[in-house]
């Protein structure tokens, strides 16, 4: 997709008239600010029990839960096996999804099993890898949860298995298959922002659970959790439940703020305006509240180089994170172009297109004669600077899900179940899934190497 002139596309759509606003992404002046409602179609099918996905949940923890949960909502699949390290976890899993599923703490036991057609992978970061790669050898489509990989160069592992096992990945950044994110790349293909210049992206919190302070069990023990599986390829060290139940909070098992936040905004920002990621990253931060052992910044910002490219423009990017924000918390992500922005969320993109002032006002004409300030008025009069077409072209559009709409965690296993079944195709497949993690990545190596790192976002590696 190659970008279009902007500024004739979107008045080309505005001269379609009012009529036309449902369909056509654009807005007029004269209406003011509107709100227009986004719609989704999902097939409705009864599925037998022949027909029927069995899953298999590794890492029955919060993300795992929530995901096998949506998988359910969508209907035609079956949880039959869960696998986890903590034997507590394992008595949960019968509570959600019956009492005769089968558990384990061994996930290659689970993959063993016939019956599974597919896998979601919530384990830690750091098992991320090895666990996909065997499943895909196992003959399961897998769902792994992001980031993908833990270090960038485990990535290609990952593509290469699933290319070759014939089966499918899908990786877990939720919004990807959301309303919202459809409908903001509809408006960044038809120009309504014109040449995007900037990303401005933003989460704060200001709660323990937040900053990952996840409660510990009182029975957590030895006997009750495998450590040294958990701690798999990372360095051995002595029982501690803190590192397994909080284990976000440690580089030899997460991937920080970057792997947890960043790689939801990669994704969509990549989806989107059809990108393969940034080319630079620069950043800084550090552990200014959260001194509970972690060795991760609790406070992040990271500046990112995209290069031009046939569907962008060359733009900066501004990612922040706050585990300490006093505001209370709240987050964003805004497209910013030459000629409007884009806030995007899962359920609702708002566009603003404000008139260009090109034409000098008061302040600038303040040191020049009264004589001199008419010519230079009749001297930018005679231009046509500021047509009405463009003035035309303004406006506030809120595009927002209804309010029964399913959301986009139920669409994301909605687009895994239905290519599975042959019938559409992934949205967020490895390759892309490496592009989103690695650009996230670097947050990480520019902060512990305390200077830019480059990448090529094509070949997917660091420079």
């Amino acid at each position: 997709m190659k970008q279009k002139p902007s500024r004739r596309a979107f008045l080309k759509k505005v001269t379609l008239g009012s009529a036309a606003l449902t369909t056509a992404p654009m807005v007029l002046a004269s209406r003011g600010n509107e709100t227009i409602l986004l719609g989704r179609h999902y097939e409705q099918s009864l599925y037998s029990t022949n027909d029927q996905i069995n899953l298999g949940v590794i890492g029955v923890g919060i993300q795992g839960i929530y995901d096998a949960k949506d998988a359910l909502k969508v209907g035609g699949c079956k949880v039959v096996a869960a696998c986890d390290l903590y034997t507590g976890r394992l008595d949960r899993a019968k509570e959600l999804w019956g009492s005769d599923i089968y558990t384990t703490r061994d996930y290659r036991a689970l993959l063993d099993r016939k019956d599974i057609d597919a896998v979601i992978v919530a384990t830690p970061d750091h098992w991320h890898k090895k666990i996909t790669i065997d499943a895909l050898k196992g003959g399961k489509h897998v769902y792994c949860e992001k980031p993908m990989v833990q270090k960038w160069e485990d990535g290609q592992a990952i593509i290469s298995a699933q290319k070759k096992s014939g089966k499918l990945c899908q990786i877990g950044s939720q919004g990807m298959a959301s309303l919202g994110n459809e409908k903001a790349k509809q408006l960044y293909e038809e120009g309504a922002i014109g040449d995007i210049v900037m990303l401005d992206f933003f989460n704060d919190r200001y709660s323990a659970e937040g900053a990952w302070q996840y409660p510990i069990p009182p029975d957590a023990n030895k006997e009750t959790v495998d450590f040294d599986t958990f701690l798999g390829s990372a360095p051995k060290v002595p029982f501690e439940p803190k590192r397994f139940f909080r284990w976000r909070n440690y580089r030899d098992y997460g991937t920080g703020v970057a792997g947890d936040l960043f790689v939801h905004a990669f994704s969509t920002l990549n989806h989107v305006i059809g990108s393969h990621g940034p080319n630079r990253a620069l950043a800084t931060g550090g552990l200014r509240y959260w001194k509970d052992g972690r060795d991760v910044p609790d406070v992040s910002i990271t500046l990112y180089d995209y290069p031009k490219t046939e569907t962008h423009a060359a733009f900066n990017a501004a990612f922040r994170i706050n585990f300490i924000a006093g505001s209370g918390g709240g987050g964003g992500f805004k497209l910013i172009g030459t000629e409007g922005e884009m806030e995007v969320g899962q359920n609702a993109v708002t566009l603003r297109r404000s008139k260009l002032n090109m034409v000098p006002g008061g302040y600038s004409m303040v040191s020049f004669t009264e004589e001199m300030q008419e010519k230079i008025k009749e001297g930018y009069a005679s231009q046509n600077l500021e047509t009405r077409e463009s003035a035309l072209s303004t406006g506030t559009t809120t595009w927002q899900a209804p309010k029964d709409y399913k959301g986009g965690r139920y669409d994301h296993f909605y687009n895994f179940f239905q290519a599975i079944r042959g019938k559409g195709k992934i949205v967020q497949d490895p390759t892309f899934g490496l592009r989103a993690a690695g650009a996230a990545l670097l947050a990480n190596d520019s902060y512990y190497k305390k200077q830019p790192v480059n990448w090529d976002p094509t070949a997917m590696k660091m420079i």
